[in-house]
């Protein structure tokens, strides 16, 4: 295999191989006891924690709060929306017994808390102005995952998931959308990660949903990754939890409901969109070191540069970016390069004797055609945000570049098989459950969304030939 001892799988070769090699190798995750678990380490925490810091400012912004729902959920609160309980009856881990003794009633470990959380909104909800009510909660939900995959499909993994009520269709859907922009512009403002927004047909909606909406990101083999999803529940959990305020006529209204939610998935998203043979490409935003200063030398000349790196260490970080000095005295400096390219740090500084004597720094980005620059190590500090910008911009316009290299329109059904073994598909669709359900047994590719951007359009379905369903162009990918 085409590696070294610190190396991973090339894309090319084995793009599943590359991404389970990497995690682990990039010091991001490790494989938890129990089946289908993971250990998130320091490194890939902190990759959440600066994307979960975005998303709750968002979130607040739009004037929501956050709560906290418990884990366990009497089972027979599931089963009072009967499409939500047939849609995760498989993925439920079900709790029966607890100190020593057989349960009256066994408790479901959430798979997700729309059954709680609308058992309280019935409580908290008598009047119209109540409404809208705009809950948050940040959180860990399980669901039993026949081919786990790390951050990706998890049995158990952390998320955000947002619970409101309104008064109205109207305003509940304007919330719905509300709240796939703020995934959106997350995705793409903070991961670099172009998306596209759209609509889920109803074989692809979540359960229970009225409508569902999502973004959709492609990965660097072409495939789908689903990055965040936003429902519009109807009345249907309103009905099902007696959720009811008293409007300004004095009579009683079921409240429309909404949930939305964006999972430590995504840190899979930023990895598969952005990373290469060398290991993680990583978007500044979202890097837990932006610049990694690496001193090199020996003896006293080695003591003096360890000294500079962190004095420049101090004007960087003054400057607003987040830089680590690695100083490990019994690493040699190019295994301190491949780590750290391996960790996909932005940008990596070095500073050598001859630098110091020069009044200069190597700079080294993890993309781009320089290659090594040199810049005055007394105004390295003051240029350093701007090229993390210029970098981030180079990340989002080279996904945007590639997705649009991979995604073909089509009209028949053999250019929907070729243009879905490499990419994606736009073309017109039936709508029917069940034609969709053949092109995924014949191409293993799924609608993945109705865009909303996607100019107006009929025809004839790609597959089966009858009208199109949805006066526009319909995704289809293969996905994870």
């Amino acid at each position: 295999m085409a590696r070294d001892d610190r190396g991973v799988t090339p894309q090319s070769e084995d793009f599943s191989s590359w991404f389970n090699e990497l995690v682990v190798r990039a010091e991001l995750v490790d494989r938890g006891p129990a089946r289908g678990t993971m250990v998130i380490r320091p490194y890939g925490y902190r990759m959440w924690e600066l994307i979960q810091s975005d998303l709750d400012a968002r979130i607040k912004e739009t004037g929501h709060e956050n709560a906290y729902f418990p884990l366990l959920i009497p089972e027979s609160y599931l089963s009072r929306e009967a499409e939500h309980v047939d849609g995760f009856a498989p993925e439920l881990a079900v709790v029966t017994h607890a100190g020593g003794k057989p349960l009256e009633e066994p408790l479901v470990v959430r798979p997700t808390s729309e059954t709680i959380v609308g058992e309280m909104m019935a409580k908290w909800i008598s009047s119209h102005r109540d409404l809208p009510l705009l809950l948050n909660q940040w959180a860990n939900v399980v669901r039993w995952e026949m081919r786990p995959r790390l951050f990706l499909r998890t049995t158990e993994f952390l998320w955000q998931e947002g619970h409101t009520a309104h008064a109205g269709e109207a305003e509940a859907m304007r919330e719905t959308l509300t709240m796939l922009d703020a995934y959106a512009g997350l995705a793409e403002e903070i991961a670099a990660i172009p998306v596209v927004r759209g609509e889920k047909t109803p074989g692809e909606r979540f359960a229970g949903a009225v409508r569902t909406y999502t973004i959709e990101a492609m990965m660097r083999d072409g495939k789908a990754l689903q990055a965040g999803t936003s429902h519009y529940l109807g009345v249907n959990f309103a009905r099902a939890f007696d959720i009811r305020y008293t409007d300004a006529a004095d009579e009683q209204q079921l409240c429309h409901t909404t949930s939305w939610g964006m999972t430590t998935r995504m840190i899979g998203a930023v990895i598969m969109t952005h990373g290469d043979d060398k290991g993680l490409v990583l978007p500044p935003k979202v890097a837990p070191h932006q610049v990694v200063i690496v001193p090199i030398g020996r003896g006293e000349q080695g003591e003096q540069t360890v000294l500079a790196a962190r004095e420049l260490a101090a004007e960087v970080k003054a400057a607003g970016v987040r830089v680590r000095v690695d100083d490990r005295p019994q690493l040699s400096p190019g295994f301190k390069f491949n780590d750290w390219e391996m960790r996909g740090v932005p940008i990596r500084l070095e500073i050598g004797p001859r630098d110091l004597g020069a009044g200069s720094v190597t700079v080294v980005k993890r993309l781009g055609d320089e290659g090594k620059q040199t810049m005055p190590l007394d105004a390295v500090a003051a240029a350093l945000p701007g090229m993390l910008d210029e970098f981030q911009q180079l990340l989002f316009d080279r996904a945007a570049e590639f997705r649009e290299s991979r995604t073909a329109t089509v009209d028949s059904f053999d250019d929907l098989r070729t243009a879905v073994s490499e990419g994606w598909a736009r073309a017109l669709h039936c709508g029917r459950p069940r034609c969709e359900e053949e092109i995924k047994a014949e191409t293993a590719a799924t609608p993945r969304c109705v865009p909303f951007d996607s100019p107006e359009e009929t025809g004839a379905c790609v597959r089966c030939s009858q009208p199109s369903a949805y006066g526009k162009r319909v995704i289809f990918g293969r996905a994870y």
